[in-house]
């Protein structure tokens, strides 16, 4: 039974996801109740367990809401149990449940947070990274290193280019235009962007998009590539060195 997927916008600017596969209906983040709610009975479905990426507010808001209407257990990453509602499993790195399409693992990715996972559904082709590798772009460093969040997304850049990567946020607007300012000679980027402008103007989500279309186009996963090493004049720098510079100028556009 293959997966159906279902995009859950939430908040201002915020993705939560339904992933239904043969164990139930797993919720990746809740970042507030109702919205969630309307999708599930939209469907007839029934929430089986909420999957947390990181303990910030905007991923967790809906938590226990969600909870107490479903009765449903919480899992999320045991490096940051102390600043999520209370889990009834606590996640680490390497586990895996769940079979066929529905088998997921836990996949490290600090660097936005310390303990943020995110969740792949590797027969099934799924990667949920929330604020850890975006559409176009990356979660700011909050509490991590600049090599942290590069060997996470490096971690996440060896998967299947055919992967389809969902991101926890609508960002992607703003990450493309930041983007050709790296790299204004990119034609896959230019393509992109002018696609992406014509999605959000119709009101629908740019995620999720390919993991290959990513390397192709997401600045923070180039920071290897001579040209844009050489755009930025540190044609000798490491490339993680590369990734920081990338992320300064982003936290400043």
């Amino acid at each position: 039974m293959p997966l159906e997927i279902v995009t859950v916008p939430c908040l201002s600017d915020n993705y939560a996801y339904l992933v239904k596969g043969p164990d139930g209906v797993a919720l990746i983040d809740a970042p507030e109740a109702a919205p969630i709610i309307a999708a599930l009975d939209a469907r007839g479905w029934q929430l089986g367990v909420i999957m947390i990426t990181h303990h910030h507010h905007d991923h967790v808001g809906g938590v226990d809401e969600l909870r107490a209407r479903y009765g449903c257990p919480v899992m999320g990453p045991k490096a940051e149990a102390d600043k999520l509602p209370k889990l009834d499993m606590a996640l680490e790195p390497g586990f895996a449940g769940g079979t066929g399409d529905a088998l997921c693992e836990v996949i490290a990715v600090p660097g936005h947070t310390l303990g943020h996972i995110a969740f792949h559904y590797p027969n099934a082709g799924a990667l949920f990274t929330a604020d850890s590798l975006m559409a176009l772009g990356c979660g700011r460093i909050f509490e991590g290193t600049p090599d942290m969040m590069y060997d996470s997304l490096c971690r996440l850049a060896a998967l299947p280019d055919d992967t389809q990567v969902y991101s926890g946020h609508e960002y992607t607007l703003g990450n493309a235009k930041f983007a050709q300012t790296i790299e204004p000679g990119n034609a896959a980027l230019t393509s992109r962007a002018d696609q992406i402008s014509a999605t959000r103007a119709q009101g629908k989500p740019t995620v999720p998009a390919s993991l290959g279309l990513e390397k192709e186009t997401n600045p923070f996963l180039r920071a290897h590539i001579p040209d844009v090493k050489a755009a930025l004049g540190m044609e000798d720098a490491a490339d993680v060195d590369v990734f920081a510079e990338i992320r300064r100028r982003k936290d400043k556009f």
